[in-house]
């Protein structure tokens, strides 16, 4: 339960190494935080995630596979019963992959929408039904621009994208009422390991601005955030180009 100041008290991780998700639990800074991730069954110290968690911050972790749909209710009961209620939940897992590895080989392509969509479904339903019980708590969907409108440059993981992007929306709709919500959140490019290599898009942004606009959301019972925000506007043309015209688009 969110304390006296409105400040989140507990943070379920589902992804536990994620940059940006640990940067989000960085910036909310939680009583309690629960890690879930594969090799959770080892300390903090070993999974490498204790450094991006606020001084003072009761640390769990779990184990937690986003391949593996028939445990992830499992995991979240067994988070909720380490910190008690969740307030925000952020599934925060996924794979970019390469357009070009996946037009060669489908059975890769399909691997990664299994994790990059499915696994959201799965991981989504499994807390919406936790919050919806505790009637408060706040899922948070990182989704992407790149669902917004996808792109041939990348339309495998932008697909999986628009997918998660009307999932929760709809599930949010499910929720309205019950006290619990979903906040989609649609980051830009962001710079980190995902990307590493690769040439920034334009309005790229970072982890720690993804995180600083979640908190914002939180704080003012967003439905969707933009990061940057002035991505809205230039999405709100997008959607309504030609598409003779958005498949010229530069790969």
């Amino acid at each position: 339960m969110r304390n006296a100041l409105g400040e989140v008290d507990t943070v379920l991780l589902l992804g536990g190494r994620s940059e940006i998700g640990l940067a989000i639990v960085e910036r909310l800074r939680p009583r309690r935080v629960v890690l879930a991730m594969r090799g959770g069954d080892e300390p903090p110290v070993s999974a490498g995630a204790e450094a991006h968690v606020p001084a003072g911050t009761e640390v769990h972790v779990l184990e937690f596979d986003a391949a593996r749909p028939e445990t992830h209710a499992g995991v979240i009961e067994a988070a909720a019963g380490l910190v008690g209620d969740l307030d925000v939940i952020i599934p925060a897992f996924g794979v970019l992959g390469s357009q070009a590895v996946y037009d060669a080989d489908p059975v890769a392509a399909a691997e990664a929408v299994a994790v990059n969509y499915g696994g959201h479904v799965s991981a989504g339903l499994a807390a919406a039904r936790r919050l919806r019980e505790q009637g408060h708590g706040t899922l948070v969907v990182l989704s992407s621009v790149a669902g917004v409108r996808v792109r041939r440059a990348n339309f495998v993981y932008g697909s999986a994208k628009a997918g998660l992007d009307g999932f929760a929306q709809g599930l949010g709709d499910a929720l309205y009422g019950s006290g619990a919500r979903v906040m989609v959140v649609r980051p830009g490019f962001v710079i980190g390991r995902m990307t590493r290599g690769m040439t920034p898009a334009p309005m790229a942004t970072t982890p720690a601005e993804v995180a600083a606009a979640v908190a914002a959301g939180l704080a003012s019972g967003a439905e969707v955030v933009w990061v940057p925000g002035r991505l809205r506007v230039l999405f709100a043309v997008m959607r309504i180009l030609p598409r003779a015209i958005w498949r010229r688009m530069p790969r």
